[in-house]
């Protein structure tokens, strides 16, 4: 559905909103089948697959013909609501921070959004080398 996507890609754009954070923050970015664990609680968690998961709730079943399909969706998207509007807006985003931060392998935890660790899947221990890196390098 070409037509869906500029429409998703349109929407997204009105969605987002220039994210701002403070310091000491921890993102995990991931995507929903690959979870971190660990005592600390992350401040943020970025599932960059959420958006995907969002369309493929609003376009499941729905008729190949775009002038069909159109309604339907605009349909659930009126009776998602402000809840839905608000998991669009967080999903997106969540990838338009990942980006802007070059984020390159999953999962990652990111600290003031400037120290990453790649590929750990226990947040603890991402923190701990964070934490060693800053005492070695203050």
């Amino acid at each position: 559905h070409p037509r869906l996507c500029r429409f998703a890609w349109a929407l997204m754009a009105v969605l987002v909103c220039s994210g701002t954070s403070s310091a000491q923050e921890v993102w995990v970015i991931t995507e929903s089948g690959q979870p971190l664990h660990g005592a600390h609680s992350p401040t943020r968690v970025i599932e960059l697959d959420a958006a995907q998961r969002i369309e493929a709730e609003l376009t499941t079943g729905l008729p190949s013909d775009p002038r069909q399909a159109e309604p339907i969706v605009r349909r659930r998207l009126k009776e998602g609501g402000p809840a839905l509007q608000h998991r669009m807006q967080t999903a997106y985003q969540g990838i338009t921070d990942a980006w802007s931060l070059g984020i390159t392998t999953l999962p990652a935890v990111v600290v003031d959004q400037r120290y990453v660790v790649y590929g750990e899947a226990n947040l603890d221990q991402a923190l701990a080398r964070i934490a060693r890196y800053r005492k070695e390098r203050p």
